[in-house]
């Protein structure tokens, strides 16, 4: 799957769907909270996203300090979002720890993100600081020391993809299976209580492949479902109500955008009146 395009972006306020009867959601958060320097632990960098293309402002809403926000989706579409992030918050000068539970972390595809944001990939990147595991066992060994990795180097954002892959696979047991990922689940809630750091969890089959996480993991701040279409990718938010449509673009098709300006200067809107934009006309 083509990764979506960051320069065509539609923001479609919505009303989100139902989800499905067999997820139960944790209740997202309405009280008013404090702001996030004073949640934050010290020493702990913000959390911060550039401010263009339009994706990063509304990806930036999704975060709260101490609280964890869940992805669900198909596993390509959100690691190409993954890709995005990660470059946007490093652009501005935020630092990332990620537990990769799938083995699908790709440098080269990340490092071409922020060379588009005008960032040196190879300093960047050092601002990623990854843990992979290979099996169950470790997978919880890592989660367990999370917390004094996060305190020696402090991230502005901890993210936590596919964590549940490795206690499916067919040869690890069945029955240690929920007990294990309970105990996960109240590691990462843990974690982010103490740090007050935002974190970020991804999980393909939603929170009914992670047993555990909606009665003993951290407060749910969001939860995000990603749809891949024939569009474009889908982004549903169910904190605020919203959705952000990414739309895919033909090869070798160029936006307004790229020519400078401000890309509404020379657009008449349908049945909009005639303005002239100072630019000839030509026939053929």
């Amino acid at each position: 799957m083509a990764a979506p395009s960051t320069t065509a972006l539609r923001v479609v306020p919505a009303v989100p769907s139902v989800p499905p009867a067999s997820t139960t959601l944790p209740p997202l958060p309405r009280t008013p909270r404090p702001s996030r320097t004073v949640r934050r632990a010290t020493g702990a960098p913000p959390l911060a996203f550039p401010s263009s293309p339009a994706i990063y402002p509304w990806l930036s809403r999704r975060f709260s300090s101490g609280e964890a926000t869940l992805w669900v989706g198909p596993a390509r579409a959100t690691e190409a979002l993954l890709e995005l992030l990660y470059a946007g918050v490093v652009a501005r000068g935020g630092r990332l720890s990620l537990l990769e539970g799938a083995n699908r972390f790709h440098p080269y595809r990340i490092a071409e993100r922020m060379r588009a944001l005008g960032v040196d990939p190879e300093t960047a990147l050092e601002r990623i600081r990854l843990a992979r595991a290979f099996t169950a066992y470790q997978m919880v060994a890592l989660v367990d020391r999370w917390g004094r990795e996060v305190r020696a180097h402090p991230p502005s954002l901890l993210v936590a993809h596919e964590l549940p892959t490795l206690f499916f696979e067919s040869e690890f047991p069945e029955e240690e299976r929920a007990p294990l990922l309970r105990y996960t689940a109240r590691c990462l809630a843990r974690i982010a209580r103490a740090t007050r750091t935002p974190l970020l969890l991804t999980s393909s089959s939603g929170l009914a492949g992670f047993p555990g996480l909606a009665e003993e993991g951290p407060r749910l701040f969001d939860l995000v479902r990603l749809a891949q279409g024939p569009a474009g990718l889908r982004l549903e938010a169910y904190g605020e109500a919203t959705t952000m449509q990414l739309l895919h673009r033909p090869d070798g098709q160029r936006g307004l955008e790229e020519y400078g300006g401000d890309p509404a200067e020379g657009v008449t809107a349908w049945a909009g009146r005639y303005r002239p934009i100072g630019r000839r006309s030509r026939s053929g």
